[in-house]
């Protein structure tokens, strides 16, 4: 009667080779996958989350070489031409008079035919240098928040000169502040002292936010970005809706949501520079009635990272570490993310229990 076991044969040298190969592939995606931190960057539309996952490839991918800035240069002069767009018909709007040698070259802008021009040429470039200095259109400016203005317009028309250049190319400056919207998913990865991290940025308007649940697994951290400077706005999508307002309760909706239980949330504070600006002139009475503290930008910034870090219902399970930030500045970026890398590498110790 033979045996019931079978004498297993001796692995060849080519098979103990091919297993070895398996088993240290195996070890190196389980070390990959203890050192891979998966960042989730959200917020609503005009937020600045397109411009942080910039500043990271900037940070941690040694930048935009020239090629790659060379791409941004249509995207910049459509933005230049269109915001002067915005700017003479906002002007028709408010009941403001541009001066009358400028008439003309507003009724060009107003024009859909501009709408199809992508370059600044020697004549679009001498109109938008007309109407820029044009003081109905620099008493607009000081009104853009009445309509929808890009934060990038006053830099850019400054700038005219260069960025009409024949010869002209992007510094990193100008591709931080070019706007093109952000429509799917975009993924920048990087590694930092030994660990993988991945950034998924989506698009923050409302038509793009269902497919947000998409990227909502495996998240070590969510950065939820606000522009705390928009307290004073409306939304592109609905001019009923203030982008504060918005923006907490998107936030809210975020931070107590099933998927995020026990995810820590970073929260960016963003356009800094632009709302400790605006703080002095626009009281935030016009986005929180209740608010008693005056033209104090640290009073006020205080008051509105409360509002939100308020809205956490469960501070046991998770954290809302807020950071001001202003995202087209790198070395602010850089200062900010090293602290935001220093909390998830110490959380990640605290959860394998060292």
């Amino acid at each position: 009667m033979g045996s019931c076991f079978v004498k297993s044969q001796p692995l060849t040298k080519e098979e103990r080779q091919k297993q070895r190969l398996i088993e240290s592939q195996l070890r190196k995606d389980k070390k990959k996958m203890e050192q891979e931190f998966k960042l989730l960057l959200l917020g609503a539309g005009e937020s600045g989350k397109s411009t942080i996952a910039k500043q990271m490839k900037i940070i941690h991918l040694n930048g935009f070489n020239e090629e790659e800035r060379k791409m941004y240069k249509d995207i910049i002069h459509s933005n230049i031409i269109m915001s002067v767009r915005v700017l003479v018909l906002a002007c028709e709007r408010l009941g403001i008079e541009l001066s009358a040698e400028n008439k003309p070259r507003g009724q060009i802008f107003t024009a859909n035919s501009i709408l199809a021009e992508q370059e600044l040429t020697p004549s679009i470039t001498e109109h938008v240098k007309a109407l820029s200095c044009d003081p109905g259109i620099k008493q607009a400016i000081s009104r853009s928040n009445e309509f929808q203005l890009n934060d990038s317009a006053v830099y850019y028309l400054e700038n005219i000169d260069r960025i009409a250049a024949p010869n002209y190319i992007p510094d990193e400056q100008d591709v931080l502040r070019a706007r093109a919207k952000t429509t799917g998913i975009t993924e920048t990865e990087f590694d930092v002292k030994q660990n993988h991290f991945r950034l998924v940025d989506v698009g923050g308007q409302r038509s793009e936010r269902r497919k947000w649940i998409h990227c909502f697994q495996d998240v070590t951290a969510v950065i939820f970005c606000v522009a705390m400077s928009e307290y004073d706005q409306k939304l592109y999508e609905d001019e009923t809706v203030n982008r504060m307002h918005e923006s907490l309760k998107l936030f809210d909706e975020i931070c107590n949501s099933r998927w995020f239980e026990s995810t820590s949330i970073i929260l960016f504070l963003n356009k800094r520079d632009i709302f400790e600006e605006k703080i002095k002139k626009s009281n935030l009475t016009i986005c929180f009635p209740e608010y008693a503290g005056g033209t104090d930008f640290q009073t006020a910034s205080s008051f509105v990272k409360e509002k939100f870090s308020s809205l956490n219902k469960d501070t046991t399970a998770k954290h809302v570490y807020a950071h001001l930030t202003t995202a087209t500045d790198t070395s602010n970026v850089r200062f900010v993310f090293s602290a935001v890398q220093d909390m998830i590498l110490h959380e990640a110790l605290d959860a394998s229990g060292f």
